[in-house]
């Protein structure tokens, strides 16, 4: 006699209607999956009842309504009620293919041990059309993190809800960087394993939280400088040194940021706003242009 499988909790944290919520919920519906349970989490958004209407057309899920206090309470709190083994985010304007669910209760299930498994992401636009094709690639252990040789993100990500419980889940004094900070506290509790496919639509459009750039850089140097004492407190020499790489990449992608940015304001005829974005590149990224340099002279040494 079968086993029953076990319970997977979808966790959607929300402070909006979404224009894409109906096809993110949609997307959850469609799951080959058999034993999936959605929580929807409304974070003081506006419009309840359009969240609540929505969830209703697509899924018989739970939603849950919180005075606004930011995505990682409203994810913790989601977890807090919920069932599963297994916990995976989604964000309300991306979407999974059916066998995202499924894919990964596979991996946990010949690997015991993990405490996590992430897939391959591809990147959207507003209309569904795909922009980038996936580029996730394995990781060796925690170094490679805290490198940035791996992306992983909350909606690529499902983990055991032991494990997430065990390292205290999202912080919620985090607005951004907090699934970097999520992720390596997982990695030093056991291993995040990989499933080679892509499996999750990542949309990029106006609204992205992660499109502030100045906000977005601080918090990613904050969350690896915090993790790099950790490491340097249990004198992994090793690890500090991959921390150190990862903060020059993060150097570095302040700059490629900050260019997009600049040709946009040229383009806009906005001279003042190229300056000051300028200085504050200089400021916070003095290393990027000298560590962009040295690394691509390593790659044609290569």
């Amino acid at each position: 006699m079968s086993s029953e499988p076990v319970v997977v909790s979808v966790i959607i944290a929300t402070n909006r209607s979404s224009p894409f919520l109906a096809e993110a919920l949609e997307s959850v519906a469609q799951q080959s999956y058999p034993a999936v349970e959605l929580i929807v989490v409304d974070d003081g958004s506006p419009d309840a009842r359009a969240i609540d209407a929505a969830v209703r057309r697509s899924f018989a899920g739970t939603v849950l309504h919180r005075t606004a206090a930011g995505v990682s309470a409203a994810r913790n709190a989601g977890v807090a009620v919920a069932s599963g083994t297994y916990v995976a985010f989604l964000d309300d304007d991306d979407r999974w293919t059916p066998d995202r669910i499924s894919s990964c209760v596979e991996v946990f299930a010949r690997s015991p041990d993990a405490v996590g498994v992430y897939c391959g992401m591809r990147v959207i636009d507003a209309a569904g059309k795909v922009l980038i094709e996936s580029n996730q690639n394995g990781m060796a252990d925690g170094r490679d993190i805290a490198r940035g040789d791996v992306s992983i993100l909350p909606g690529n990500l499902m983990v055991t809800r032991a494990a997430f419980e065990g390292v205290g889940g999202f912080d919620p004094t985090l607005a951004l960087a907090e699934d970097l900070d999520l992720v390596l506290k997982l990695s030093a509790r056991g291993p995040l394993l990989f499933v080679d496919r892509a499996l999750v639509d990542y949309r990029a459009h106006d609204r992205n939280t992660t499109r502030n750039t100045h906000d977005l850089v601080l918090a990613i140097r904050r969350v690896r400088r915090r993790h790099r004492q950790i490491a340097r407190l249990h004198q992994d020499a090793d690890l500090v040194r991959a921390f150190d790489t990862g903060l020059l990449r993060n150097q570095r992608f302040a700059w490629w940021r900050t260019g997009r940015s600049v040709r946009k304001l040229l383009r806009d005829g906005r001279p003042l706003a190229v300056l000051r974005e300028l200085w504050w590149v200089v400021r916070v990224a003095p290393l990027g242009p000298v560590s962009a340099l040295a690394e691509r002279m390593s790659r044609r040494h290569r």
